[in-house]
């Protein structure tokens, strides 16, 4: 089986029970060190329900996102442009980048969009969005290469989360991120294969352990990670002065959207 980014040469790295039922092989790549699972015939049953049922931090860690992708947009991009986050789930995420005062939107093809309603990403309307976000998606990925170059048709600066696979590899049992009991977890990278997918498309790859950006522009990583460190402590409620709340605002275009509704 070769790599599903460089295509080179792999090795059968485990095999592990998914779902405690299924035994799945495990490749790591020989080249880029990409590691996956085999063909993942059980995902149907697996994605019962978009949202992973244990996972309990889902809010805690959109809050935490939040605030530090909204200062690297601060910082970096134009505070006044349009943004999407993709396979956005319920649109937690969404709705509250909104409240902070960024102009995002939703997409998700599988879940359903509950708490962002109104502000659906349209095809047919302008959507030149100065930047993506992708949180906790790319660890789903059956396709990187293709779902990667899905992603790039909305924008070439894209911040998202996944974890980096360590070196050297853990084994089935010392890894929480293999997500072996939910079976929704399928692909796991480190910094090379990253930084190789970016370069394909003329990108480059930033890293600040677990939140990584995509972009043609030039970025001082080690600034990048002061301003993740920094976020969380400071500088979000600092930046978030400047900015005007949509909550309102959306409340008013929610309701004539939707007036006609019963």
């Amino acid at each position: 089986m070769n790599c599903r980014i460089c295509n080179s040469h792999t090795k059968n790295l485990f095999r592990e029970k998914v779902l405690n039922k299924y035994e799945v092989n495990y490749f790591q790549c020989n080249n880029c060190g990409y590691l996956f699972a085999e063909d993942p015939y059980w995902l149907n049953e697996a994605y019962n329900s978009a949202i992973n049922i244990s996972d309990t931090g889902i809010i805690f860690r959109n809050t935490q996102f939040s605030k530090i992708c909204s200062v690297i947009l601060d910082v970096y991009f134009s505070r006044n442009g349009k943004f999407l986050d993709y396979a956005g789930g319920y649109g937690i995420f969404t709705r509250m980048m909104r409240d902070i005062g960024f102009d995002f939107y939703w997409t998700d093809k599988y879940c359903e969009n509950l708490l962002a309603r109104g502000f659906e990403y349209e095809e047919n309307k302008n959507n030149n969005f100065e930047a993506v976000t992708a949180f906790e998606v790319f660890e789903h990925f059956v396709d990187p290469v293709s779902e990667f170059e899905t992603i790039l048709k909305y924008g070439k600066n894209i911040i998202f989360s996944t974890e980096l696979l360590p070196n050297p590899v853990p084994k089935p049992v010392d890894w929480w991120y293999y997500g072996f009991s939910h079976g929704q977890h399928v692909s796991f990278y480190t910094r090379e294969s990253l930084s190789l997918l970016g370069k394909k498309h003329g990108l480059n790859f930033y890293s600040m352990k677990g939140i990584h950006i995509f972009t043609e522009k030039k970025l001082n990583e080690t600034f990048l990670r002061f301003l993740k460190k920094a976020s969380l402590v400071f500088l979000f409620d600092l930046m978030r002065l400047r900015y005007k709340s949509k909550t309102f605002q959306d409340h008013l275009l929610v309701q004539e959207k939707f007036k006609t509704l019963p």
